[in-house]
């Protein structure tokens, strides 16, 4: 076991369980554990169900849809980045060799 890692309590839709923090950071466990609690619980009121695996299998897909469109939208703005950062130095360059004697 990892010296950073550390066993965090959260509840998910009224179960209790133990994970282990592996990254050592226990409140970003509680964060992840809040969100598909939240996640599971909103599709509860909303589904005609009660069966908690398939509430997870729906919060699951709906938050790897979330991950899906975040990744996605990264890599949109890291192209845009690129690309200005390949325009400033084309003018950086035009300007240098402008001044060139």
């Amino acid at each position: 076991m990892d010296n950073n890692s550390q066993i965090v309590s959260v509840r998910i839709y009224n179960q209790s369980y133990n994970i282990r923090a592996s990254d050592g950071n226990a409140a970003r466990t509680l964060r992840l554990a809040e969100m598909v609690d939240t996640r599971m619980n909103a599709i509860a009121d909303e589904a005609s169900t009660a069966d908690s695996l398939k509430l997870a299998i729906l919060a699951a897909l709906h938050l790897a849809d979330q991950l899906d469109q975040m990744k996605q939208r990264f890599e949109d703005l890291l192209r845009d980045v690129e690309q200005k950062s390949d325009d400033c130095v084309v003018k950086i360059e035009q300007v240098l060799e402008e001044k060139r004697p």
